[in-house]
């Protein structure tokens, strides 16, 4: 059976699977051509006259269409939707899909939709698998690393810890804790619950403005709210720049702090590794101050953050972007 295009049926068959297969292989379209016997220029030819796009189109389509529904469906971070799409940082990833979908991945997570197929000449859209796994077990094509794990953790645990303070009435959120043993890791001796939730979310912006070389936000929210949309601009910014930076292998970069009086030199790795330890600390304390308010945070613990139900919620460390 010969197509309109003069390509037999079991060719036609053969490109869409190949194309349709190479979804989780890191291939360019050399080596896809290669897969059906055929040149580059006679392959992207073909393809472009059965399915009206390019080789490299409709695998970007179907490789959205899946992130789609992978933000609806799945636990995973974005930053992990965004490695499974097949784009190197998070900010490609917000840019491709907001300018697929008219959204980003983070307001795209909070729809009430449930059709994740985007506009196609030839009728083919990504079809989900059977989840019988679990979304989680299911092979991807780059794991998240430690760093991913540590930053994402951090930005979910301050999240929830930022909403449990909430159930708390104004005059509770801003009484005096005496911290027993006295604590480092605040600069005041009696923070309220306020002030400590606050410099979780202070930490980030601070960092944020001192390795991108910008200016600390002009708000300074302190309610629940705002600081909860402080920490989604801020966490998300910040999983950013650690990603760029991994991605740039800059770990022992050095660049000036020029918020810090007068200017300070320091490593991006260093810096990032000050943000994850001071963070943890200071999230171990506001915690045991809640829960000694009667308000359990639900688990601390990354292991049962990584397969916690979609319920808990899950901040997205590339929230701006995601």
């Amino acid at each position: 059976m010969q197509t309109s295009q003069g390509v037999s049926e079991d060719i036609r068959r053969r490109i869409l699977d190949v194309l349709v297969g190479s979804l989780d292989d890191d291939v360019d379209g050399e080596t896809l051509a290669q897969r059906v016997h055929f040149g580059r220029y006679h392959f992207n030819h073909v393809v472009k006259g059965l399915l009206g796009e390019s080789p490299g189109a409709f695998r970007r389509r179907l490789l959205l269409e899946r992130a789609a529904d992978q933000l609806k469906t799945t636990n995973l971070p974005i930053a992990a939707v965004a490695c499974e799409a097949g784009y190197s940082s998070a900010e490609a990833f917000t840019h491709a899909f907001r300018r697929a979908f008219g959204t980003s991945p983070l307001a795209y997570r909070g729809l009430n939709a449930s059709d994740h197929r985007l506009d196609a000449p030839n009728g083919v859209h990504y079809v989900p698998p059977a989840r019988a796994a679990g979304p989680r077990l299911r092979k991807r094509r780059r794991t998240m690393d430690l760093t991913d794990r540590l930053v994402e953790h951090g930005n979910w645990l301050t999240d929830r810890l930022i909403t449990c303070a909430g159930q708390l009435t104004e005059e509770e959120l801003d009484e005096p804790i005496v911290l027993s043993p006295p604590s480092v890791a605040f600069t005041e001796t009696a923070p309220s619950l306020r002030a400590m939730l606050n410099r979780l979310v202070l930490a980030k912006e601070m960092w944020v403005a001192a390795t991108s070389g910008h200016t600390l936000p002009a708000t300074s929210d302190t309610s629940i709210e705002g600081m909860r949309t402080r920490l989604r601009e801020a966490g998300g910014e910040f999983a950013q720049l650690v990603n760029d930076i991994r991605q740039r292998d800059a770990w022992d970069t050095a660049y000036v702090d020029t918020t810090q009086e007068p200017p300070n030199t320091n490593t991006f790795g260093a810096s990032v590794a000050h943000v994850l330890a001071w963070d943890a600390a200071r999230r171990e304390i506001v915690a045991g101050a809640l829960i000694a308010r009667g308000i359990d945070p639900v688990s601390l613990d990354p292991v049962q953050w990584e397969f916690a139900p979609s319920e808990l919620g899950r901040i997205a460390a590339t929230a701006r972007s995601g």
